[in-house]
């Protein structure tokens, strides 16, 4: 396994098109593209022309889904679209998204990025009723819930889903005419609308709207459903009990730089938090480098900070994607040099800082740190802008179980010891919300543990 990182859950796209003679689908297409580094996996649109639904999805790149021309035989003015890291179900095309049901008066389509910790209940309690389940997904138990409540009207059968469902999520639904928003009462998924000229746009983030010329509005709040159509947009269900806790780790790790989300600026967040690491843990050195790509925001901010000359000392091999396999024993070891490889003239001879944005199991950093000082660097020392990552996250993000976390078991002089560099220092949980403007608006499970809701009691010391 090259990457030691945790793994986003998904990233969805939706398109009202006010004119019924333009189709959606190039819209969706571009939006989807600016989200790939959201899910790897498959990709899928569904287009909704006069309440018929047509969906086309494959595994792989969302370059791959669509080519042979399928993205011209789509046809419609409202549609949605998905890109997939598994998190729940297997890999696959059966478990792609969007996933489309058909009901007593039309068909509904529904995308989903997110996790439901109450899915097997359901999906038990759904099946004693008569569903039979065509995938494995948390997502299709949403969809049915939605479906056998339309009888009620869409917006009261989606605030029925929403009382018995628990876990994390953002959905982008197409039924009927309309487009709709959903985002879960702490809004730990992210949602955002964007707007261009009579058209609306719902995305994971607001780098998909840059790309398609359409200018971010504002953010999905917690526990609200917007619902576009040929009035405009309609907000439903925000309740003013919602405590926010949307993922501090879409600011640390997940979201494009040039994202904002939630009112925070991605790439500002990643900027002060190396500047507040600097005042934090300074080290005497001569250089200051990033782990591509997440990381270099934080280390331009270190640098800024410290004096200390920020330089490129590793390159990113842009082609080695999630899907890279290494055939034998010898690549495997070294995977993360085939990725990575460090810049010799930058590094030889000099006291490196290194900043990156977590560290998980800890294999990747250890890798690095090897190959900074076989590349010559005189010393290494490891800066991190989250910290130690302790507890699983039950809400959408792939992590590994508790007791290959590196920093729920060993304390940081040993977790330096173990990587082999010359010194370690992560963020502290002040220094983290001060990077994201002070807020206190974020979950930061992973860190502390204190999950927003009653979460399963899973491997308390595994």
């Amino acid at each position: 396994m090259i990457n030691d990182k945790f793994h986003d859950e998904c990233g969805i796209m939706g398109v009202y098109l006010k004119s019924k003679e333009i189709n959606c689908a190039s819209y969706i297409y571009y939006g989807l593209y600016a989200l790939q580094h959201r899910g790897q996996e498959s990709a899928g649109i569904s287009v909704n022309k006069d309440g018929k639904i047509q969906t086309h999805k494959e595994v792989g790149l969302v370059s791959e889904a669509f080519k042979n021309g399928a993205l011209k035989q789509m046809k419609g003015n409202i549609g949605i679209g998905h890109v997939r890291y598994s998190t729940s179900g297997d890999e696959g095309v059966t478990n792609a998204q969007p996933l489309t049901v058909n009901h007593s008066t039309g068909q509904i389509a529904l995308a989903h990025n997110g996790n439901l910790i109450n899915d097997n209940a359901l999906r038990e309690m759904l099946e004693d009723s008569g569903v039979v389940f065509q995938t494995t997904t948390d997502t299709e138990v949403m969809v049915n819930i939605i479906a056998r409540g339309l009888r009620h009207g869409m917006i009261e059968a989606i605030q029925r889903m929403v009382e018995i469902i628990k876990g994390a999520y953002a959905l982008v639904i197409t039924v009927g005419d309309q487009l709709v928003g959903v985002r879960d009462p702490y809004g730990l998924r992210p949602l955002c609308i964007g707007k261009k000229d009579d058209d609306y746009f719902l995305s994971s983030e607001s780098c998909a709207l840059d790309g398609i010329g359409a200018e971010l509005v504002r953010d999905v709040e917690p526990g609200e459903i917007v619902v576009i159509d040929e009035n405009g947009l309609t907000s439903y269900g925000q309740n003013n009990w919602v405590k926010k806790k949307a993922c501090i780790f879409e600011l640390i790790y997940f979201a494009r730089p040039d994202s904002i989300m939630d009112e925070t600026s991605v790439y500002a967040a990643r900027h002060k938090a190396g500047e507040i690491l600097a005042k934090e843990s300074p080290v005497e050195a001569d250089i200051v480098i990033g782990v591509p790509d997440s990381g270099i925001p934080a280390a331009i901010g270190y640098a800024e900070a410290s004096g200390i000359p920020y330089g490129v000392g590793l390159i990113k091999n842009k082609y080695i994607g999630r899907t890279f396999i290494q055939p034998n024993q010898k690549l495997r070891e070294e995977g993360v040099r085939i990725k990575l490889n460090p810049l010799k003239e930058c590094v030889e001879g000099k006291r490196v800082i290194i900043i990156d944005d977590s560290i998980v199991r800890g294999t990747t950093c250890k890798r690095l740190i090897e190959i900074l000082k076989q590349a010559g660097a005189k010393e290494v020392h490891f800066r991190v802008t989250s910290p130690p990552v302790a507890h699983t996250c039950h809400f959408g993000i792939d992590t590994p179980r508790r007791k290959h976390l590196i920093g729920a078991k060993k304390t940081v002089e040993e977790i330096r010891e173990i990587l082999g560099a010359d010194s370690l220092a992560y963020i502290s949980l002040d220094g983290l919300t001060e990077s994201v403007g002070g807020k206190t608006t974020f979950c930061r499970a992973c860190f502390d543990g204190e999950y927003p809701m009653e979460v399963p009691i899973l491997e308390t010391n595994e």
